[in-house]
């Protein structure tokens, strides 16, 4: 059992503690807000059938939710900088359930994509947050694995909030999904009011500091090479729904199996290629999966057509390798940024919910002029693209960024 001391106003000193039960009250956030960014492709049909739109349509709502995710985590962090973390996170956590309980109720689509605006700044303001409260609250040799149980809570989503999500929305409504993301946001910020102590806040960061890393060209091409990948694999899996069409017959059913099969595979993916990361460098397991990743997008629309056991072969592989650049990622970025690395990270998660905006409207565009089928080849050429910017970053002279 952990043991509080006033001295230090409810905040236990990093040396009595692991990864403490508090850590994983932060990934229950985290997968919260995962699945909240994910489980609306698994509905794309429903919401576009609902609301009288295109799919292509619907699937804004996606660009309109990582979009503003991205412009505000950096704001909203500078904003509330000086505010106790627990207050930021419970602050993230109810706006978050707030805006996916309005989106629930919007009565069209307009409604739809203005209320992912609030739901984004809730996300938003507590991701970044439970990051550096989980490293707080963690002693210096745990604090690597109590940032991967934030990550796997995001990550682990796909394996299970998206697929549920998907089956309920299937069986009765999508409007019932979003409020099981509203339950899941307001569950989490119930666990945080019961068992987080307070945790002060780091020192206060300007904006231009914040994106200080900018300034170096390594760091400026790694970023890059998110964008690239991250560009192709939300392509892929916003219209996932689409894409599996051929497979699923529309069956919400086979759908929600399907995903749960590519959400299990990416939640080991990660965790298998951390290690690996470890033991072979973060750059060649980087080119290694986006390979893989590449070829395994170029092959699915051949796979799906086979039926659904193909296309649950390709689930499974694409879901390993789609986000199993993550960990090796950031490894890079501070490795690239030694002195200013939290800055460079908190960029690099913006740049992967900028790529996910972008690719919501990319792949709109695919598909109105070139048919679901295009999709998967449109994802496979911006991993290739990805791989391209890695090696050039590989390349480049490493110029750590000035202390802040």
């Amino acid at each position: 059992m952990e043991v509080t001391h006033p001295a230090t106003d409810g905040v236990v000193p990093p040396r009595h503690r692991t990864v403490p039960i508090r850590v994983l009250v932060l990934a229950l956030g985290t997968f919260a807000v995962g699945t909240d960014a994910f489980v609306v492709a698994g509905v794309l049909p429903s919401i576009a059938t609902s609301l009288h739109v295109g799919i292509a349509a619907a699937a804004q709502s996606v660009t309109v939710f990582c979009l503003s995710y991205a412009v505000l985590a950096p704001v909203l962090a500078t904003l509330t900088g000086a505010w106790p973390r627990r207050r930021a996170l419970l602050t993230g956590l109810l706006v978050l359930t707030a805006g996916n309980a309005a989106t629930a109720l919007a009565p069209s689509y307009g409604a739809l994509l203005a209320t992912r605006l609030p739901a984004a700044a809730g996300a938003a303001l507590f991701t970044p947050a439970a990051a550096a409260a989980a490293t707080t609250l963690t002693a210096p040799r745990h604090r690597a694995r109590a940032l991967s149980y934030v990550l796997v809570g995001l990550v682990s989503a796909t394996a299970l909030g998206v697929p549920a999500g998907t089956l309920l929305g299937g069986m009765i409504s999508w409007r019932t999904t979003m409020w099981l993301t509203a339950l899941l946001a307001g569950l989490a910020a119930a666990a945080l009011a019961l068992w987080l102590p307070p945790v002060p806040p780091p020192p206060r960061i300007g904006l231009r500091t914040r994106l200080a890393p900018l300034g170096d060209r390594r760091v400026t091409a790694l970023l890059a090479t998110t964008v690239a990948i991250s560009i192709g694999n939300y392509l892929f899996h916003t219209y996932i729904a689409v894409i599996l069409s051929p497979a699923t017959g529309g069956d919400a059913a086979s759908l929600a199996v399907l995903l749960l099969v590519g959400g299990l595979a990416a939640t080991t993916g990660v965790l298998v290629t951390a290690a690996w990361a470890d033991r072979f460098g973060p750059r060649r397991v980087i080119a290694v999966v986006t390979g893989a990743l590449a070829a395994c997008l170029a092959l699915a629309s051949a796979a799906i057509s086979l039926g659904p056991a193909a296309a649950a072969v390709l689930m499974a592989a694409c879901g390993f390798t789609a986000w199993s650049t993550t960990v090796p990622q950031q490894h890079r970025l501070i490795a690239a940024a030694p002195h200013s690395a939290p800055l460079a990270v908190a960029l690099n998660a913006a740049a992967v919910y900028a790529s996910a905006a972008l690719a919501g409207g990319t792949g709109g565009l695919v598909l109105d002029g070139f048919g679901p089928a295009a999709l998967p080849w449109a994802a496979a050429g911006c991993v290739v693209l990805g791989l391209a910017a890695s090696e050039l970053a590989h390349r480049m002279p490493s110029r750590a960024a000035s202390p802040q």
